[in-house]
């Protein structure tokens, strides 16, 4: 029995130390590229040679079978010379080494990366020639050498690399002809200016002939495409499992317009979302401004954990449906971000910031934005645009009959969903009138400041006026009497409406619409001043021996059931 025992003790170990050294092989590649880099900025410093494998590293992406498939470490400020091992991992498909002070040679050992699609070591300073060997790469898609010191011929190997799609060599000391045939005919001169070429692509009569000859083809296959189109979108729908394959493996995967962008693509845009990159705050979570790589500005919200239900399968699908809502006042989704652990949305950066902060101008050094709470943003051209919108088709409120929290800012929440945390499109006309209310008053929805009169609530405070027939303090003091009272009336009613204490009383959006064009407004808000005067009038009235219990009339009734199908 103890031989036993010890057979497979020993043949534990055995296992365990095979696991180790597979499994560390993809470590000592990394740690070697470490050890030849000086890293004033300790962007490294997670890089832990004990571990069986790397992918739980800062800079470093894998699989699911944990082996290294992306390696980004742009402008990481590092120093040194980049190491012939990594040509020895096999699986690796981005070499992002851009923007730091890395010299020496491009080792000829980076040709053995097979799956390699991008290659990026521009803004370095590289010297030596272009490996020969890079023109085995077979599905390279982007390779950008620019802004080195290399010299030396372009080689004739990269003609071959019939995948590539961006190509940029400039800023170099290249010497020797500049190739014009296979994969480089895609490309012009401002891929290898600034270089001692001798002939840059030339724009002759044979090249614009091509170019007729391309625009033809061009022509065709997209006819070809469009003639197609309809049975690939039945295809694809057919293998949809087949496409989430795809979408997991490849970052760079697009959803028509929508883009699916890395973790790291969105972690290096933000500084590991940073703190000082945070513009706004809500219930679903933080939204930092960011810098991507091709310098445009965006705003990426970060959804609280737990704020999303299902898998990464479901969350694709509903976000796909929710960017499928175009319109020229709804914030454009842009992209999104999901792994494990994180569900990102990726919008265009409103760099006007919200209509709250225009009404309340605020210090520099305070966010601009407030997501949460102030969803209508402007554009440059300060044109409306409502941000978050859909942003509730990723709660799954059906599966559960309580929330676990309730997701929003104060002041614009409505008592059914603070008291239940159910929410439907009533919902939505409650804080649509807070908002009204918001721009007529130039007031906050919760404001502690008018804690000594008990109208913290912008609600109270507004009905407090108006009780008093105060128009002239309710309205913003900053329009200094230029408005027509008749339209903040009308307004101010619509307001009212829209902020009734049970759903059913509020009108849907479709109503608002039209009371807004002066369609009803009066026929309904007679009718509500109606029902306040019979329920103020029986609450009034006393019944000594009976205890009355009020119910909500819509607590038994389901989120989509409190308004009906949307009109």
């Amino acid at each position: 029995m103890e031989r036993f025992i010890s057979v497979c003790l020993w043949f534990t170990l055995v296992l365990y130390l095979i696991l180790r050294v597979a499994g560390n092989a993809e470590v000592d590649v990394l740690n070697a590229l470490k050890a030849n880099m000086a890293d004033p900025n300790n962007v490294m410093q997670s890089w832990n040679p004990t571990l069986v494998n790397p992918c739980t590293w800062h800079h470093v992406t894998c699989n699911d079978e944990n082996s290294v498939t992306r390696l980004d470490l742009q402008n990481a400020n590092l120093s040194g010379q980049l190491v012939p091992q990594l040509g020895q991992l096999p699986n690796l498909q981005y070499l992002e080494l851009y923007g730091s002070n890395i010299s020496g040679i491009i080792p000829e050992e980076l040709g053995n990366l097979t799956n390699l699609v991008s290659l990026d070591l521009y803004l370095n300073n590289l010297s030596g020639g272009i490996p020969t060997t890079l023109g085995k790469l077979t599905k390279l898609r982007v390779l950008r050498l620019n802004n080195n010191s290399l010299t030396g011929t372009i080689p004739a190997s990269l003609t071959t690399v019939m995948t590539l799609q961006v190509l940029d060599l400039s800023n170099n000391q290249l010497v020797g002809d500049i190739p014009v045939n296979g994969s480089f005919t895609l490309f012009h001169s401002g891929s290898f200016s600034n270089n001692k070429l001798n002939n840059p692509p030339p724009a002759s009569p044979t090249s614009s002939g091509n170019s007729v000859i391309g625009a033809i083809f061009g022509g065709v296959f997209a006819g070809a495409l469009l003639l197609f189109s309809v049975p690939a979108i039945i295809f694809a729908r057919r293998h949809s499992r087949k496409r989430q394959d795809l979408l997991s493996k490849d970052p760079e995967y697009h959803l028509g317009q929508l883009k699916r962008f890395s973790l790291h693509e969105l972690q290096a845009a933000t500084d590991y979302f940073s703190n000082k990159h945070v513009v706004g705050s809500g219930g679903s979570g933080r939204v930092y401004k960011g810098h991507l790589v091709d310098g445009s500005l965006v705003a990426i919200k970060r959804l609280k954990q737990g704020y999303t239900h299902g898998g990464m399968r479901q969350f694709q699908t509903e976000v796909e449906m929710v960017s499928m809502a175009v319109h020229r006042n709804l914030l454009r989704l842009r992209g999104f971000c999901m792994t494990a652990t994180e569900r990102l949305l990726v919008y265009p950066f409103m760099v006007n910031g919200s209509v709250r902060s225009c009404l309340r101008e605020r210090p520099e050094s305070q966010a601009p934005l407030d997501w949460g709470s102030a969803d209508i943003l402007s554009d440059e051209e300060f044109e409306a645009v409502v941000g978050d919108f859909g942003l509730a088709k990723l709660m799954d409120y059906k599966n559960t009959h309580v929330t676990t929290a309730v997701r929003g800012t104060m002041g614009h929440i409505a008592p059914e969903y603070l008291s239940s945390g159910r929410a439907s499109e009533k919902t939505d006309v409650f804080g649509y009138g807070i908002m009204l209310l918001e721009l007529i008053t130039g007031q906050k929805a919760v404001d502690l400041a008018r804690l000594a009169n008990d109208d913290v609530m912008l609600l109270d405070w507004v009905e407090g006026l108006l009780k008093g027939k105060k128009l002239e303090t309710l309205v913003d003091s900053d329009l200094q009497g230029n408005y027509i009272k008749e339209e903040v009336e009308q307004l101010i009613r619509v307001a009212l409406l829209c902020t009734q204490s049970t759903p059913v009383g509020r009108p849907k959006m479709a109503e608002v619409v039209r009371m807004l064009d002066g369609d009803g407004l009066a026929e309904r808000w007679e009718d509500w001043q109606k029902k306040k005067m019979f329920h103020q009038e029986f609450s009034n009235t006393r019944h000594p021996n009976v205890n009355w219990i009020i119910t909500d009339s819509t607590s038994r009734i389901l989120p989509d059931e409190l308004s009906g199908p949307s009109s």
